[in-house]
């Protein structure tokens, strides 16, 4: 288990916000959460999330533009291989899971293609069970 690096005041303060909320949250809406705290632009927000996405604490949704905290803080979320995430397209719920054999077959099939993977995720969009 790797330690969650030092943060600074800024990251630590959108982690909490992403730590705390509901479901993902763009990176405005961390701003507003974050304006009586001395946040003034979003640039301050991108800066804290760009280390963030980094150190492994945070990922970012690329289908709805938005970021939400790892499920698995403290740990090398690389030593996961792919991450994957289910979307609920009505409620907004949002469940990060890892399947290592899945993981497998990919690894397998871009070793086989000589292709150099930078990152991989995958986001599964549709209906949670409570929603469905």
């Amino acid at each position: 288990m790797n330690a969650i690096p030092q943060l600074t005041k800024n990251q630590t303060l959108v982690f909490d916000v992403l730590s705390h909320a509901d479901g993902p949250l763009s990176a405005y809406t961390i701003l507003d959460r974050l304006r009586d705290r001395g946040f003034r632009a979003p640039l301050q927000v991108y800066r804290a999330l760009e280390k963030l996405l980094e150190y492994g604490v945070v990922h970012r949704l690329e289908s709805i533009n938005s970021f939400v905290a790892c499920a698995h803080p403290g740990e090398d979320c690389h030593s996961h291989g792919l991450v994957a995430f289910a979307i609920c397209d009505k409620c907004g719920q949002v469940t990060e899971f890892h399947d290592h054999e899945l993981d497998h077959r990919l690894m397998s099939w871009v070793r086989g293609q000589k292709f150099k993977p930078e990152k991989a995720t995958i986001e599964i969009r549709g209906r949670c069970a409570a929603c469905a």
